[in-house]
């Protein structure tokens, strides 16, 4: 209902929105940690989150579409593939040596703000199973989007 009051894509809202709204209190714990120098731990609570949501959510949402008889599998659109592959190399890319500046910092904002923007105008069908669960069905693509987005993070 949000996307169509909104005119946005459920992919937007799932994959930027939800993750930045739902997980506030974490960024701003890893953003206090940057601030006072304790990189470490900043980049523990980010990446901890990415694998917790990657390997146990993802997983788990899939299996209970399947108990439930709701088509929902992780056969993911063009676009959903490339940003991820493309969040992973320049993420890897930008922990490798260890550092951090300016730069690097900047190149991840712009690269989330690109990847938001795509997602943004595009308008992704959603993918529903059985006829008259059609809320049940918006609600299952947003999580399961939603939990790529933090495993991209």
């Amino acid at each position: 209902d949000a996307s169509d009051s909104w005119g946005i894509s459920v992919s937007f809202i799932s994959i930027i929105l939800l993750p930045i709204v739902g997980n506030a209190a974490e960024h701003a714990g890893a953003i206090i940690f940057a601030f006072k120098n304790k990189l470490d731990i900043s980049l523990g609570v980010a990446l901890g989150s990415a694998t917790q949501i990657s390997m146990f959510v993802v997983p788990l949402c899939v299996i209970t579409a399947w108990i439930m008889g709701i088509k929902m599998d992780l056969n993911f659109s063009l676009l959903e593939t490339g940003s991820l592959a493309l969040s992973i190399i320049v993420v890897a890319f930008a922990l490798q040596d260890g550092t951090s500046h300016y730069m690097k910092g900047l190149v991840l904002l712009l690269l989330y703000i690109v990847i938001g923007a795509c997602f943004f105008v595009s308008k992704t069908p959603l993918r529903f199973g059985r006829v008259g669960d059609k809320d049940f069905h918006a609600f299952c693509y947003s999580f399961a989007m939603s939990c790529v987005a933090l495993s991209e993070s």
